[in-house]
């Protein structure tokens, strides 16, 4: 009869816990991101549109 018990699932449902503390060696502002983005971005275009020599 010791079949006859309703298993609960465990508490961490397959969670995993990471760190909330965890600090990058290399950190940077969200605006350098976008600008190195877009600074590659015109670079992308610039060549592309560049009649090559000769």
């Amino acid at each position: 009869m010791a079949d006859d018990k309703i298993r609960m699932p465990s508490s961490g449902g397959g969670l995993i816990r990471y760190y909330d503390e965890y600090k990058s060696k290399i950190e940077m502002p969200p605006t350098y991101v976008v600008a190195g983005i877009t600074a590659i971005l015109v670079l992308v275009v610039v060549l592309h549109y560049i009649k090559p020599l000769g």
